[in-house]
């Protein structure tokens, strides 16, 4: 879009600034941000949320490359999301870490594991299992970590991650499996 159709005489209202620049670029913009974030729903929510931006805010003047000027923005903004999403998270784990909640203290009588019993089975599964398997399971489902999370916390990939879960509960299920069952 050449700077003479973002101006007409003087200044254009931010809202038709940004619906003329979005229909031009809509799919150019939409692009950059599914490459950066991979995440189709979180990539709809930061598109309208960059739509928003620009009708609040108009492109500043003096703009020669209206396309790189968008890209450097988007990816600004992707990366302002991610950093606001991953504090989000942080705060949700510190808040989960120090929490004394749990449903077993509103009616113990009725639950079914007890915070005892689930620890022990976590030691259990700590001494039954390698190292990076046990602390893979335990951060999974004793912390409820996603595997990115997990992968962060024992600084490994992602895959490896899947892998020591996927050894370690195969490893967890044939020690739980009576051997009666397995000859039937």
């Amino acid at each position: 879009m050449p700077l003479a159709n973002i101006k007409k005489g003087g200044v254009l209202n931010n809202v038709n600034q940004a619906v003329e620049i979005f229909s031009e670029y809509g799919e150019f913009i939409r692009g950059i941000i599914r490459h950066h974030l991979g995440d189709d729903a979180r990539a709809d929510d930061l598109f309208q949320d960059f739509f928003l931006s620009l009708a609040s805010k108009p492109l500043p003047a003096g703009i020669k490359n209206i396309k790189s000027y968008l890209y450097r923005a988007i990816t600004n903004d992707v990366v302002d999301a991610t950093r606001r999403l991953e504090k989000y998270q942080a705060i949700i784990h510190k808040y989960a870490d120090n929490s004394d909640f749990s449903i077993n203290k509103n009616c113990p009588e009725n639950a079914l594991i007890t915070i005892e019993e689930i620890n022990k089975m976590f030691k259990l599964i700590e001494g039954l299992l390698p190292p990076s398997e046990a602390q893979a399971v335990i951060l999974r489902y004793g912390h409820n970590y996603d595997i990115k999370e997990v992968a962060k916390k024992m600084k490994v990939n992602r895959r490896s991650v899947s892998r020591y879960i996927s050894a370690g509960l195969n490893k967890v299920r044939q020690l739980l499996t009576p051997e009666t069952e397995e000859l039937q």
